[in-house]
């Protein structure tokens, strides 16, 4: 089994900073692409920042310049760093991973999600 277990999120005031934090842990040969994606209420869930195994990133145009995705390997873990926030930012963030289990098993896992609420 493998899990993904995010933390992080909270009530921020606008202009403020988070920093969420995804760890997976199991039976884990590699870890290939770390996503993170949110979902606001009403809206469909939508890919924030993915960065590949060998770190190339991608972001979504309206956090680009404000939020950094970045991983640790040696500890299964992918970082969020989100700055100048912004009430639009308001969503459950989400952790994926796309994992080897084994050579030959290779699934997409997903976390249980974080609250991120930015309000005054």
């Amino acid at each position: 089994q493998v899990q993904l277990v995010e933390s992080g999120g909270g009530l921020v005031q606008p202009g403020g900073s988070l920093r969420l934090s995804c760890v997976a842990s199991g039976t884990i040969f590699r870890i290939k692409a770390m996503a993170w994606y949110r979902q606001a209420p009403g809206k469909e869930r939508e890919l924030v920042a993915i960065i590949t195994s060998d770190t190339g990133t991608h972001y979504l145009d309206s956090v680009k310049g404000r939020f950094t995705i970045s991983r640790d390997n040696a500890k299964n873990t992918v970082y969020l760093q989100m700055s100048s926030l912004k009430p639009e930012d308001t969503a459950v963030y989400y952790c994926n991973a796309d994992i080897m289990r084994t050579i030959l098993t290779r699934n997409d896992y997903w976390g249980q999600g974080t609250q991120v609420t930015v309000s005054s």
